[in-house]
């Protein structure tokens, strides 16, 4: 139970952010209406979401020799 509200928070949180930083816009396009006697009108959202292209490229990166001594070992 703990874990299923730790996702819902950071869900939460990843979509402020969003928000926050311009990723993601949410427009009301039309508004609610109290039902009478019959029916009624939900809301109506559009959301603008940014377009993100992620790719791969293949690249040869020189990784650095490490050498570990122990203590007494001579070389």
């Amino acid at each position: 139970m703990r874990m299923l509200l730790a996702l819902v928070g950071i869900a939460a949180l990843v979509l402020l952010a969003a928000m926050m930083l311009g990723f993601v816009k949410f427009d009301q396009t039309q508004t609610a209406q109290l039902p009478r006697l019959e029916g009624g009108q939900a809301p109506k959202f559009e959301a603008d979401v940014a377009k993100v292209s992620v790719g791969t490229e293949n690249k040869t990166v020189e990784v650095p020799k490490v050498e570990i001594q122990k203590p007494g070992e001579q070389r």
